[in-house]
């Protein structure tokens, strides 16, 4: 796995969840760097990175088909 340059990281216990990272990735995008939220699971935390560096687990893939609802089996539409 490619490694992602961090540019802030933010504590996922805060109070405000995750808005203190996308403010910071939107001030950072606005100023000429794109910058993307993440969360790293190992750190509990929300890192902003660098956006458009890509690793293996970001590469895009063909979207999964989209299948029709079943029906319900008493008959009711929800």
């Amino acid at each position: 796995m490619a490694a992602r340059e961090i540019l802030d990281v933010f504590p996922a216990g805060g109070p405000r969840g995750s808005w203190p990272a996308e403010e910071k990735a939107a001030e950072l995008t606005a100023s000429g760097t794109p910058a993307a939220v993440v969360m790293s699971l190992l750190d509990d935390a929300f890192l902003v990175v660098l956006e458009g560096e890509s690793d293996e687990h970001s590469k895009a893939k063909e979207p999964l088909p989209i299948r029709p609802p079943r029906p319900h089996p008493q008959g009711v539409t929800l």
